[in-house]
Formats: structure tokens, sequence, C-alpha cells
């Protein structure tokens, strides 16, 4: 056998045992006759010692894979940085099963070139630990399923293009020439079938596939715990994932969760600018349109509406110039401010308000005998919510007004059901077309569509979109209504989604679910926010692979093979 242990389960207990080990050299440092080397396997590390009078195969470098056979001796000192600390192994045969050439990459490489030896950078820095994190994290995930009576079930890869969001991903059919496949954004189609079929309660582990613009929390694959749920409501399913994810953080960081507070759509938007909101600090947003109303500083009078954010703390000119190029990167037009300082307005626009306004907006801010700043954002409702919101996620950040280490989830309900896109001049579902009105808007939402809420939400944590999810529409006249407001008419809606409208002709249940996105959830786990660093092999910012140099070209005889041709 190559080992009886790995290089992470020696202890004092086994002092004197006669062991087999493998591993790859971590360090070698030679004293005189002794020469030590650190073993690392994904477990540990172990120190070897190699007496040059024993006569042992020394030539190897750093990082070649070895195997030793030795007695475990218990050290006069423990080694407290390491677990195996207490013991090292004295070597009496080694064998060189692979020598390594110098490493191409460091500590200081590019992330191109740390993608391009993505093996070197898993098995060097500390990748293959949160890898093995997430491993654990879907199996804890998998076994909560189970315990609820979930079918796990698997949809199909190749699926039927029906655009929508984003890009698909298309593959050629070679033996039906001219025809593509689809690679799925997500299993939502197959999903709501399967509710159909009597499956009832369904889930998997899903890999999506979109063609979009690549951030530090997309990648063109990702995965999702997708679910599903017969005859429930939007509240069943929210208690299901709240129990889901206290279960999952109890079991693999040991974490207690709060319960996930609920805000409507419109209630985030006010507080906290943000559909998202991180609610693990205070810095709350106020309307303080009224009193704006009641000045002679067009700035506030004029303006649509008036949102204010207070904070206990003097900033300088540079600091104030910086929060507003953030502001005006959200599409509002400037930040107006003021200190506070005595229950009076000092510096900024305090020469527009007059002491009574000035009283009005300290009271409304609550701040009343205290000494900071307040920022203002006069737009349109949406711009100056969304604004501050990104304004107060930064003032969060660079002053330290939360515990990094804190996980706070919330539920965002009643989201509009659709949205306005000014540049196609049209109405767009604000999810996807798929997610129920909510009962009082099913009647006439085509006469009133910005007034629509969905019975759709989403899970947030710590200010991050974690995963959507709706009621669907499971009346297949409501649905042709939702496809025809959108600007898809009754042909175009049965040549793309006619299998779906006709499976719920034959008896479909009040259905819905989510899908929480895997990569984002377990990279927030580990405090990461580029979601690269739990993923085995992802892709660059130009959805390239450096490793294995995908996307690449393919042979003249496979693009004659698929009748393509290539129009560059």
């Amino acid at each position: 056998m190559y080992r009886t242990h790995t290089c992470g389960e020696l202890r004092a207990k086994h002092e004197n045992s006669e062991v087999t080990l493998a591993g790859w050299v971590h360090k070698v440092r030679t004293h005189g006759a002794l020469t030590f080397v650190d073993l690392r396997d994904r477990y540990g590390i172990t120190q070897i010692t190699i007496n040059s009078d024993d006569d042992l195969d020394t030539d190897f470098t750093k990082e070649s894979v070895i195997q030793i056979k030795g007695v475990v001796v218990k050290k006069p000192e423990a080694n407290k940085a390491l677990e195996t600390g207490e013991i090292e192994v004295i070597a009496k045969e080694v064998n060189v099963l692979s020598k390594s050439e110098p490493l191409p990459i460091d500590n200081n490489a590019t992330e191109d070139n740390r993608l391009k030896y993505r093996y070197l950078d898993i098995r060097n820095n500390g990748v293959i630990d949160n890898l093995a994190f997430r491993s654990e994290a879907v199996l804890t995930v998998r076994n909560f399923f189970r315990s609820e009576n979930f079918l796990e079930i698997e949809t199909p890869l190749l699926v039927k293009s029906t655009p929508e969001g984003a890009r698909d991903y298309v593959v050629p059919s070679r033996i039906n020439k001219g025809m593509f496949y689809a690679l799925p954004q997500s299993p939502q189609l197959y999903k709501q079938i399967l509710m159909i079929a009597g499956a009832d309660k369904y889930f998997q582990l899903a890999k999506c596939l979109r063609d979009e613009d690549l951030r530090a929390d997309r990648q063109p694959e990702h995965t999702q715990i997708d679910f599903e749920m017969s005859f429930v409501h939007q509240e069943d399913i929210q208690a299901f994932v709240e129990r889901l994810m206290k279960d999952l953080f109890k079991r693999t960081l040991n974490k207690e969760l709060d319960s996930f507070p609920v805000f409507s759509y419109d209630n985030a938007m006010a507080r906290f600018g943000s559909d998202k909101p991180d609610i693990r600090f205070g810095l709350e947003l106020t309307d303080v349109t009224k009193i704006g109303k009641e000045t002679d500083f067009a700035v506030f009078k004029e303006a649509e509406v008036v949102n204010a954010i207070f904070v206990e703390k003097d900033f300088s000119r540079k600091e104030i110039d910086k929060y507003t190029d953030l502001v005006k990167t959200y599409r509002a037009k400037g930040l107006a401010y003021s200190k506070i300082v005595d229950n009076k307005f000092d510096g900024g626009v305090s020469k527009f308000l007059d002491a009574s306004v000035q009283e009005k907006i300290i009271s409304a801010i609550n701040a009343t005998g205290k000494t900071g700043t307040v920022f203002f954002v006069a737009d349109r409702l949406r711009i100056s919510q969304t604004a501050l919101g990104h304004l107060r996620n930064k003032l969060a950040l660079d002053l330290e007004l939360y515990n990094k280490d804190d996980f706070k989830f919330c539920w965002v309900n009643d989201f509009p059901l659709f949205s306005y896109n000014e540049e196609e001049d049209k109405w767009e579902p604000e999810h996807h077309m798929f997610s129920m009105p909510k009962p009082e808007f099913v009647n006439d939402f085509e006469s009133r569509p910005g007034e629509v809420k969905g019975d759709l939400w989403d899970l947030v944590l710590n200010g991050w979109e974690m995963a959507s999810g709706s009621i669907r529409v499971s009346n297949p006249k409501v649905q042709e209504r939702i496809m025809n407001f959108i600007g898809l008419n009754k042909e175009e809606a049965n040549e793309k989604f006619g299998f779906l409208l006709d499976a719920y002709k034959y008896g479909g249940p009040i259905h819905g679910g989510m899908g929480i996105g895997v990569d984002r959830l377990v990279a927030l786990m580990l405090q990461f926010t580029d979601i690269r660093a739990v993923m085995a092999f992802p892709k660059n910012k130009n959805a390239q692979c450096p490793m294995d140099d995908s996307p690449n070209k393919i042979s003249e005889i496979q693009l004659d093979e698929l009748s393509i041709s290539i129009n560059k």
C-alpha cells in the first residue's frame, strides 16, 4: 500500500508505530547529517526526518511526490503550528514517486497564470480547503432535502432554446442538420413540468449556463440549489429555506442564525436604498422630501424625492468629493451635504436652508444633540434611493460599521412583476415571465403594469442576493396573457413555450420554488466576494479557461459534419 495514514493523522498515541506516508514535499531543511522534510497532503503536514547516514534517496525537489516508510517518535518540544506537531517520523525508506520541476507560479502570479496552472493554485494556495468546505456544504444540503422528502431529479442539459434574460449557449445537432440545442440557463420549465407530473417536491444541484458579461459574482456556468414544491404559499417556501439555511450554517460553521426579517421591495428601497439590503448595520435612509419642499432651495424644492443619510463623523473635502463621484455613477446629479454641530447645519448646503428647516431635518434624521454629517440626494425616486443605498454600503465599509463574521439573512417580498425598458419602450418581466401576479392584480395587470406586484421574492445575505423564488403561473390562460403583454404573440408563445402551456391544460398544481446560488453562498460563508475562490476550474473575465485554452477552434471536418461555416 502507498500509505497507512494521511499527513494530518498522526498523533502522540501513534508513538513507535511503523507507518507509510505519501504526499508532496512542502519544505526541505538540512542541518548537518539530518534532512527535515515537511510532507503535505490535503489533510495536513507531517515532519519527516532523514539521516544521511542511512543512505536514503534524497534526490527530490520541493513539490515532488514521495513515499516514506518509518517510525513515529514523539518530539521533545511540540510544534504548536501543526496539528501533527507533537510527533515526527524517522524515515527508514524513501521512494521518489514523481520529481517536480520548479513551479511556474508563486504568490505573486497574475490572475491568468493562476488559472493557467489552476491545479497548482488549488494545491498550494488553500483553494483545496475551500473546495472541501463546499463539498461538506453540498452534502449537508442534500441530506436536508432528503430528510424533507424531496426527490433529487436531474433535468436535461440539452434543451430547447427559449431566449429570455441572458443569451443562451447553443449546441449544434449533427443528426438534425441546421438545428440547435441550448444549454439551460436554469431548469425552470422542466421543474414546473415535474410538478405537473406529480413529483410534489423536487430538487437538484443544477448546472446553469448563461452567455453574459462576467463580474466577481458571475461565471458562464454556475451551480444552484434548485427546488420546487407543490401546494404551497410563499410563506411555506420561505419557512423551508430558513430551516435549510439554519441547518447548513450550524452544521458547517457552527453558527446560529437569527430569524430572517421580511421587507417589502418598496420598504427595502425606502429604508436601505437597495432591494438586497445589508442589515448588519443601521445607517438607514430618511425621506425628507416634504421638508425640502418648504425651502426656496431649487435642488430640494424641484426634486421628486429628497433622501438623507446621517453619519456621526466629520468628513474631509477630499472624502466628500469621493462620495460625490460614487453617487454620480448611479445617475445621481450630485451629493448635497452639511455638517451638524450643536443642532445646526454648518457648511455645505446650510446657507440655503433656514433655521426651522434645519431643525426639522435634524429631528427627522434622529441627529438631535449629535455631531456628524448629513448627505442628501435629490432626484427621481429610484435614483435617489439607489445612489444613497450605494453610499450607505460604502460608508459602512469605510467606517467598519459591521462585524465581518456576522451572517444576516433577510427576505425581500412583493417585487414589481414588470419593469419598463426605456431604451426599447416596452414592459419586461422583473424576474421572469413565469411568476404569478398577486391575486389582486390577476384580472387587470395589463391596464396598470407599473403597479403590479408579483408573488415573488428574493433571499438576501449580507447585501448579496442569494436566491430568487416565486409562485409560478399554473393557469395557462394567465400565462398566455403575460406572454402577450411583454410582446410574445400567440404564435410566438406556442413556438417557444407550447410544450409548457400544453402541459398545464392537463391539471397543474399550485406550486413554487427557488434557485439558490451555490457558488455565491459558499463564497460568502467563507468571506470571499469572488466566487472563483470556491470553484475548481473557473473562467477568466473573458470567459476563457487559460488552463485548457477553451473556448477553442474546431476542425473543418467537425464543422462540415455539423453543416456549419464560420463567418467572422
